[in-house]
């Protein structure tokens, strides 16, 4: 099983690096829930797509230039630094902008903009940086992290929450998931309601992240102790 999570890793980075060169035409594709992402756009609300590190989203660009709306790919800065840059040239065209997490977390503030002008913003939420806020929860039966910017900020701003998945699952075919958007409204709530709020989005990107890494086991790429959550 390890050995088939690199390899298929492997394949995944092939994968990426062949669709950003431009060999499109070379992949097939099965979007599952494409009209909860078209209900957003149509509805100019904004919107948030929460995924994980589980798959190739980065791949689903095929479908956001479909949605002919402005998207933002939130990505770690120590991460994605030395490739920055070359995503932003091959992306521009496609109206994709990328905003990298950074220690100042200026990041923030290009989040809020991006939600106040009523765009989607797409980010993994199975991952946190060092310092900041995490929530507690129970992930295949034993307790992790997560990080608590993604789910505050949807709450925080009233937009939809969809979480979106692509997966492997033939040498050249991808399946794309996106869940029914849902809204966790924050405002004229107590302290108690808002938190259970938090805590609704948190269970149900959970229960998602959970049925695909069943479904598909060797293709989760989260590489860290991710139940160490003392």
């Amino acid at each position: 099983m390890v050995y088939q999570n690199y390899y298929i890793f492997g394949q995944v980075i092939l994968d990426k690096m062949a669709m950003l060169a431009g060999f499109h035409n070379k992949f097939s594709f099965d979007f599952e829930g494409e009209e909860h992402l078209r209900e957003i756009t149509e509805n100019k609300t904004g919107g948030l797509l929460i995924s994980a590190h589980i798959g190739n989203f980065e791949i689903a660009g095929q479908l956001l230039k479909r949605l002919n709306t402005k998207i933002n790919i939130v990505m770690l800065e120590a991460e994605h630094r030395k490739i920055k840059n070359y995503l932003s040239g091959i992306y521009i065209e496609n109206n994709v902008n990328i905003i990298s997490i950074k220690n100042d977390y200026s990041h923030i503030y290009e989040i809020s903009e991006a939600f106040e002008n009523k765009e989607i913003v797409c980010i993994h939420g199975d991952r946190f940086v060092n310092g900041s806020k995490t929530l507690k929860a129970f992930f295949l039966n034993k307790k992790a992290k997560f990080p608590g910017g993604p789910f505050y900020l949807a709450a925080k701003f009233n937009i939809p929450v969809s979480f979106v998945f692509a997966m492997k699952e033939k040498k050249y075919h991808y399946h794309f998931y996106a869940s029914a958007p849902e809204y966790y409204y924050l405002s004229q709530l107590n302290i108690k309601k808002r938190e259970a709020n938090i805590r609704k989005m948190l269970n149900n990107y959970i229960y998602n992240l959970e049925q695909n890494v069943k479904k598909y086991p060797t293709q989760w790429f989260n590489y860290y102790n991710f139940w160490e959550a003392e």
